[in-house]
């Protein structure tokens, strides 16, 4: 209980419990589309969805500055392939919320004259090139821990004793697979926070291509992958060794 209490009372641990219930609404919204006896059902998840969503919004006011504040202690990292990824993705994500402060500030009748769609694409747009870069940074924290692991000699031994147990598929699949799907799966072993991250942004991936029209999903899709998202996002704050650092 008392775990529990200390997570809901982080607004960041209130975020993903309400996007979580946002996207898990979304998902059976689009599962009961076609059971017309369920409509009163589907009614009251489509006010809850709207709620979430709203009540993000609101948490996520101030986010912007946290986001700028992490770029600038990104900036000054000493591998700067790390620095660049990490900045970059924490200053589009600052544009992010400041397009979906602005778009809160015009649900709540404070801004007026305001093209919704337009700063509702630019927000998708940032929020994309954010997770392309989080990406980047995780394919080449990956990449770093699969050249250490193929240097160590007592790995290599190990690699080396798992194809020779079974020759006959090693040699049926493309050159040096077998060898390489080994090395990635042990690397994500040794660090698992780096692979739950990964999970994590390529199903956030699919929210704003679906909503740029870069890459088209249905809703059960999105939200299916926005709820596995969020699940992801509650265990790496419930446990901080999860958590892929910096």
């Amino acid at each position: 209980m008392d775990a529990f209490v200390k997570f809901t009372s982080q607004s960041q641990g209130r975020d993903r419990i309400f996007r979580a219930t946002q996207y898990a609404s979304a998902l059976s919204i689009y599962l009961l589309r076609n059971h017309s006896e369920r409509k009163d059902l589907v009614a009251k998840l489509k006010s809850l969805e709207t709620n979430m969503s709203a009540g993000r919004k609101l948490l996520r006011l101030g986010n912007a500055v946290n986001s700028l504040e992490a770029s600038r202690r990104t900036v000054r990292l000493s591998d700067r392939a790390l620095a660049l990824c990490l900045t970059v993705a924490n200053v589009n994500r600052a544009l992010y919320f400041i397009c979906d402060n602005v778009l809160w500030a015009r649900s709540v009748g404070l801004i007026r004259d305001l093209d919704k769609e337009r700063w509702s694409l630019n927000s998708s747009r940032c929020y994309f090139l954010s997770l392309v870069m989080s990406l980047t940074r995780d394919v080449y924290v990956v990449v770093q821990l699969m050249t250490h692991r193929a240097r160590d000699a007592h790995f290599r031994q190990k690699m080396e004793a798992h194809l020779g147990e079974s020759p006959e598929v090693a040699e049926a699949v493309v050159p040096h697979l077998d060898a390489f799907i080994f090395l990635l799966l042990e690397s994500f072993k040794s660090n698992p926070a780096v692979a739950l991250d990964m999970l994590k942004n390529i199903c956030d991936l699919f929210i704003p291509l679906n909503r740029l029209g870069i890459y088209q999903s249905n809703a059960g899709v999105v939200g299916l992958c926005g709820l596995m998202s969020s699940v992801i996002g509650i265990v790496t704050l419930a446990q901080p060794k999860l958590a892929l650092k910096p």
